[in-house]
């Protein structure tokens, strides 16, 4: 049995100050609304799910020293308490751009380890080489059909949908088809979706602006749960409905490009934005459950970084 407590959306505020002297001087304050809970008691055995994007990169290390060998430890942990747990990739799972040979040399001896229990995602690294031959090559069936790299699958009661961010035109358009049907046929309460370019984050690259029709869909569809990566950092927002604004009975996303390569910088807090991060790898823990879910950050190495929470399905 575990205790679901609901928070409402957090929001922020910036303060701005401008010196005499033409000094500016920034302050940044995180301000939370009272948050009203409520407490559910959801029955049964969790599925459990790992996932982080922006793995492997060997370009200036070696696997047995890089960022996803720490990772890949971590993950390797959380598998010996629960071998039934799946990993999920959110692209990008080799630098710089994709090759075969990456992914033997710095994703197998590392995150493939535990391939066999892995659900992947592209990134656009790992398109960099047309066609993503390295990606494709590696994960074979696993990552869809060749080709399109979008596929739905079931995790427990949940379900899955990893779709493929780096594609464009009519192969963008026939995957967003594809998913708005796949979201009318599902009988599921609970869904969640990944994939690598975020609709949101306050990180280097931003909002993915061509994201924002998947987004829509997403939460037209009654997705709860949506994991991206794209920016070397962790975020988390609250619920929010198909324009990104607030809304608790909206979707969940988190970016989670934590899973090896070196950080990005950060840009000011979104509205929605909950909690963030940009000096600690790790990996997004997921305990899905009818109905809900929790979710739990693992640093890869000494932290003070943690972010734990709860969430109903709408």
């Amino acid at each position: 049995m575990s205790i679901y407590r609901y928070p409402f959306p957090v929001r922020y505020s910036a303060i701005w100050r401008l010196g005499a002297i033409a000094m500016l001087a920034v302050s940044l304050q995180g301000c939370r609304t009272g948050p009203e809970i409520r407490d559910v008691v959801l029955p049964g055995k969790p599925t459990v799910l790992l996932a982080a994007g922006d793995i492997a990169d060997c370009r200036h290390l070696p696997a047995p020293d890089s960022g996803a060998e720490k990772t890949a430890r971590l993950v390797e942990r959380e598998l010996e308490k629960d071998p039934s747990a799946t990993v999920l990739t959110l692209g990008d799972n080799t630098y710089p751009v994709g090759l075969p040979g990456e992914f033997s040399n710095c994703y197998a001896p590392t995150w493939g380890r535990f391939k066999a229990r892995t659900l992947p995602s592209p990134g656009n690294h790992d398109y960099y080489t047309a066609g993503a031959p390295g990606y494709y090559g590696y994960f074979g069936s696993q990552a869809g059909p060749s080709g399109k790299g979008y596929y739905a699958t079931t995790a427990g009661s949940w379900k899955l949908i990893a779709l493929n961010s780096a594609l464009r035109g009519d192969a963008f358009a026939a995957q967003l088809a594809w998913l708005k049907a796949e979201l009318a046929a599902s009988k599921s309460v609970c869904t969640l979706a990944f994939f690598h370019h975020p609709p949101f984050s306050s990180g280097g690259h931003g909002n993915s602006a061509f994201m924002q029709p998947v987004w829509r869909t997403l939460t037209a569809g009654g997705v709860d749960v949506v994991l991206a990566a794209h920016d070397h950092h962790y975020e988390r927002f609250a619920p929010m409905d198909g324009n990104g604004r607030a809304d608790r009975r909206g979707a969940r996303q988190f970016v989670v490009g934590t899973g090896g390569a070196m950080f990005s910088w950060l840009s000011w807090p979104l509205a929605s934005t909950e909690a963030r991060n940009n000096n600690t790898l790790g990996v997004l823990k997921l305990a899905l459950r009818e109905g809900g879910y929790s979710w739990d950050f693992l640093a890869a190495g000494p932290s003070e970084f943690s972010d734990q929470g709860q969430g109903l399905c709408q």
